[in-house]
């Protein structure tokens, strides 16, 4: 109950024109989603990480909090059309487009661990991991073990490959994925133009 206070707060002091966003009509939105979608097909591959804004509540809390316009991250399993995330109710698969589909904006990021062996063994890892619980305490700085946040677990199931002295912050924000990889795409923002 405290860290939603907290947000709350957080979220009152920051401008709400860039907290909250809202998608297109459906005229719109649909179209641009199969030209997103498109772009992940054709560049993403098995254990890029797929970083968003998306137009949940909780996107909003993440934004007011962490101050940047990024809001969750997952690790795209593209062999079979999904993505693998941590949200409140645990870690799950979605479906890609509408995981896309709930989205403001989308960056494809490749971990800079990544080849196509290791790709694969992400994906595998993050399998592994559907069912485990979320980790509330651990978006605030205090990880608990076999549960995960969203950018917590993209990080994870790379952990494997970490060189020696590599620094991590307590909570990896999903704004911050980039510098530990390499932005391959962006879809800008949504607009009302289809």
């Amino acid at each position: 109950m405290r860290l939603l206070s907290l947000l709350l707060i957080l979220g009152s002091c920051a401008d709400a024109a860039i907290v909250q966003v809202t998608p297109p009509d459906e005229a719109t939105r649909g179209p641009q989603t199969d030209r997103w979608l498109a772009e992940v097909l054709r560049i993403a591959q098995d254990g890029d990480w797929l970083v968003v804004r998306g137009y949940h509540p909780t996107d909003d809390l993440v934004v007011a909090a962490t101050n940047i316009p990024l809001s969750h991250a997952a690790v795209l399993d593209k062999q079979h059309g999904r993505i693998i995330e941590a949200v409140g109710e645990g870690v799950r698969f979605q479906e890609l487009r509408a995981f896309v589909h709930g989205t403001h904006r989308l960056l494809i990021i490749r971990p800079k661990w990544w080849s196509p062996k290791r790709g694969a063994r992400a994906v595998r890892l993050s399998q592994e991991l559907v069912g485990r619980s979320y980790d509330f305490l651990g978006a605030v700085g205090d990880p608990q073990p076999e549960s995960f946040y969203c950018s917590e677990l993209a990080m994870h199931v790379y952990r494997k490959y970490f060189n020696g002295p590599e620094h991590m912050p307590r909570v990896i924000e999903p704004g911050q994925m980039y510098l530990w990889g390499s932005i391959l795409w962006d879809s800008g923002w949504r607009d009302d133009q289809p």
